[in-house]
């Protein structure tokens, strides 16, 4: 089965190896020339445009940042969605349930079947291989992509059925970190203006019962070596926290906690820091704290 990939930034690169790296035989796309540079090295096929991915691949995985962007490649003059040879889209982004239904029903009248697959682990998680992939959609399509897609990680949860059922898993697994990100940021600095080692801290807290993928993950490797480089911008975060929000409160769900978290990043935001890693989401709570943390790796 021939299959291609499009996008291959941050997340997409290291998944479209970790294919590669399984005996896959690939074909790419991606606007940025250099960004598929890596993969050409290793003799993979370039494709000229979206619609020419799709004339030539039967599946195409896509891992793009944004649903506008998905959009796009989708819909657009020269999108997959004009490609005679793709059978099957498999959708990794964080998009949202609306934009998952809209996709698959559009596909549909081409003959196309969508499965939704979006994963969680950021970029150390792809490039480690040690991805939760989640994914949902008719079941045997799901078993005949099961081999590749568990070349990503080792945990694949199959969400159900039903359109966007692994949109509404992502959400929920992303809207927790997101608040545990907020809130780590604000403890560790209210810690640590109290007096606190920030390496004490993080060694109480991952044995206790306060450790979270801020602690464990984030914290260890960007923000106290004060590098601030985990790998994924505060704007795509920002996008997942917004989807999570209108999803809870299209169900009738009180979203409150969620919502304060929202407001520290939206904070953030209108001070510039869109294009900054996320875990720079540290430095607004410090300087509005009147402190900062020291490097302590």
């Amino acid at each position: 089965m021939e299959a291609g990939f499009l996008g291959v930034g941050n997340m997409g690169l290291p998944m479209a190896g970790k294919l590669l790296d399984g005996g896959h035989s690939l074909t790419v796309y991606d606007i940025n020339e250099a960004a598929m540079q890596p993969l050409l090295d290793r003799q993979v096929r370039r494709a000229t445009s979206p619609k020419d991915l799709a004339d030539q691949c039967e599946i195409v995985f896509v891992s793009l940042p944004t649903l506008a962007a998905f959009r796009s490649v989708v819909f657009g003059p020269d999108g997959l969605a004009q490609g005679r040879a793709m059978k099957l889209l498999v959708n990794t982004c964080t998009v949202g349930v609306p934009f998952v239904k809209e996709i698959e029903q559009a596909m549909a009248e081409r003959g196309v079947t969508v499965v939704d697959c979006p994963i969680s682990g950021g970029p150390p998680g792809a490039r480690a291989g040690t991805l939760s992939v989640m994914v949902s959609g008719d079941p045997a399509t799901v078993e005949r992509i099961r081999p590749m897609i568990s070349l990503w990680g080792r945990t694949l949860t199959v969400a159900g059925d039903k359109p966007g059922a692994a949109q509404v898993l992502k959400l929920t697994n992303n809207i927790l970190s997101a608040v545990s990100l907020a809130a780590t940021a604000e403890a560790f600095v209210m810690g640590a203006k109290g007096g606190l080692d920030p390496e004490v801290m993080l060694a109480a807290i991952n044995a206790g019962s306060g450790r979270n993928s801020a602690t464990e993950a984030k914290f260890p490797t960007a923000v106290l070596t004060r590098s601030f480089d985990f790998g994924a911008e505060m704007h795509i975060l920002m996008k997942d926290i917004d989807l999570a929000i209108a999803q809870g409160e299209d169900l009738g769900v009180p979203m409150w906690v969620c919502q304060a978290a929202r407001l520290v990043f939206k904070h953030a935001m209108h001070q510039g820091a869109a294009k900054q890693d996320l875990t720079e989401i540290v430095k607004y709570v410090e300087r509005d704290a009147g402190f900062e943390m020291s490097k302590t790796r």
